[in-house]
């Protein structure tokens, strides 16, 4: 099995938190066990491949043509049917993907390859897996990929790279792949049809994206929960709206399990007693609405963790015992999955973007604010305070709704229709990936707000943990006074919220 030195289980799928460190340099290893799964998938293939017992199989990409050409002879020679693996696939266009999602991805292309399933050599998952020690990391075009015959473009630049070809970075630095790979001290990829093949034949790219994507949006989560509550505190607001039973009756179980959270954080609070009888809905519904996030998230976590934990490619081999082997040419390069969890993690990213900016925007009004000056500015007209903060946030929670449009229900035919139906799970999670990072700054947003609120006059947190958490503001960022840009103090915000130390 794949192991790596920050994994618990060494038999065990990867998870999401080792997917993140995938970015910086990784020990990965392959230990005896993997290993011998891989040689007996590959003998298998080769058996199959060769004739071997008298029988010689029709193998999808070893000896044939790819996609709508499968009924079409592939290459003779093994190499030469890899560059017919991979050479039309260089179609990619666009901007780099991040480096964490183009390394995460072969990560998880590693992790699949070494459950012997796929049919290629020891040394390739053991090279791929030398490439994480480095700070390697292949040039690869974000578009291009329609997720249903896994993530061919974007893997095939991947792959490319490891063979010397393209472009890739090393220390951050974009050069000619043959020279990163040089800088790196790595060896060019030799690799037949079947390798070529299984390493673009996945799905890792999008399960890469959604993984990471979905870490994001509940660090953004748990940061908006913690942040409702020192807005219900510095405005003196009743609880009641928390209330357990009140919660339980509601039958949800995300809204019971926030609101749970939610009364430990406010544990203490004193409230102010000229708050009117009900709060706006952006404080009154926030646990119903946190909760129903809670609950989708949920959804959203299972898939992530099937696909951390999946095989993704075509064919599979599974060798059996005493002859009793079998090649399978299937359908679990489909990424119709992370599609729909993609598209749900959207919905959940635009609504907890809709709270954030809606909490800033009764915290700059002080028609609803308990008084407090308009746009917290100190001198109102001479200073502007969080104006400009609050225009931001708007056009982050409009670009937002536009991009939050479902990916995985678009399917446009394709490949002579042999890809008649596509999921477009690609699009789904790199999408929800920018997404994530926009809900972040509206959360360091509103982070700015509460802090520049007590600046210019609201009460101090009652609740012990909203002091704690306002502190931590208070020490990561000046209050403002006089005007100055704030984007640096969004994101400083930010940074504390979904990745520092606090409460």
């Amino acid at each position: 099995m794949l192991t790596t030195t920050d994994t618990v289980s060494p038999t065990g799928p990867l998870d999401s938190a080792v997917l993140r460190r995938a970015a910086a340099p990784l020990t990965v290893t392959v230990d005896d066990e993997a290993r011998a799964r891989i040689d007996r998938g590959r003998s298998f293939f080769r058996a199959l491949r060769h004739g071997d017992g008298g029988e010689e199989r029709r193998i999808y990409g070893a000896d044939t043509g790819f996609g709508a050409l499968v009924g079409y002879a592939g290459r003779g020679d093994e190499a030469d049917q890899c560059d017919n693996t991979l050479a039309h696939l260089g179609a990619g266009q666009g901007p780099d993907l991040p480096h964490e999602i183009v390394r995460g991805a072969l990560l998880l292309r590693t992790r699949s390859l070494a459950q012997g399933f796929s049919g290629v050599s020891a040394e390739v998952v053991e090279r791929l897996a030398a490439m994480f020690a480095t700070t390697f990391s292949p040039a690869v075009p974000r578009y291009g990929s329609v997720g249903a015959s896994g993530d061919l473009i974007p893997l095939a630049y991947a792959t490319q790279a490891l063979r010397g070809r393209g472009h890739a970075y090393v220390d951050g630095r974009r050069m000619p792949a043959a020279e990163a790979l040089a800088a790196a001290g790595l060896r060019p990829l030799a690799l037949d049809g079947r390798d070529a093949l299984a390493l673009v034949n996945g799905t890792s790219v999008t399960t890469a994206a959604l993984a990471l994507a979905r870490d994001a949006v509940r660090a953004a989560h748990r940061a908006l929960t913690d942040l409702t509550c020192l807005l219900a505190d510095l405005l003196g607001c009743d609880p009641g709206f928390l209330d357990e039973d009140l919660l339980r009756a509601y039958g949800h179980a995300g809204a019971v399990d926030v609101g749970a959270r939610m009364r430990h954080t406010l544990s203490g609070v004193t409230p102010s007693g000229t708050r009117p009888l009900q709060e706006p809905y952006s404080i009154r519904c926030a646990p119903q609405l946190l909760g129903a996030a809670e609950d989708a998230l949920r959804y959203v976590d299972g898939v992530v963790t099937a696909d951390l934990g999946g095989v993704s490619d075509n064919p599979l081999f599974f060798p059996g015992d005493a002859g009793a082997g079998k090649v399978v040419h299937g359908g679990n390069f489909f990424g119709q999955p992370a599609a729909f969890a993609a598209d749900l993690l959207a919905s959940v990213t635009a609504q907890l973007g809709n709270l954030a900016e809606r909490q800033l925007d009764l915290l700059v009004d002080p028609a609803r604010n308990g008084g407090l000056p308009p746009m917290l500015a100190t001198a109102p007209g001479l200073q502007h305070g969080l104006q400009g903060v609050q225009l931001a946030t708007t056009a982050f929670v409009a670009e937002i709704r536009r991009a939050a449009a479902p990916a995985g229900m678009q399917s446009l035919p394709t490949n002579l229709h042999n890809q008649d139906v596509v999921p477009f799970g690609t699009q789904a999670a790199l999408r929800s990936y920018d997404m994530a990072e926009l809900l972040g700054l509206l959360c360091g947003s509103l982070a700015l707000g509460l802090r520049q609120a007590v600046h210019v006059g609201a009460r101090r947190p009652t609740a012990s943990r909203c002091g704690e958490l306002l502190d931590a503001l208070v020490a990561a960022i000046p209050p403002v006074e006089p005007d100055r840009p704030l984007d640096a103090d969004v994101r400083a915000a930010t940074r504390l919220l979904v990745t520092g130390d606090r409460p």
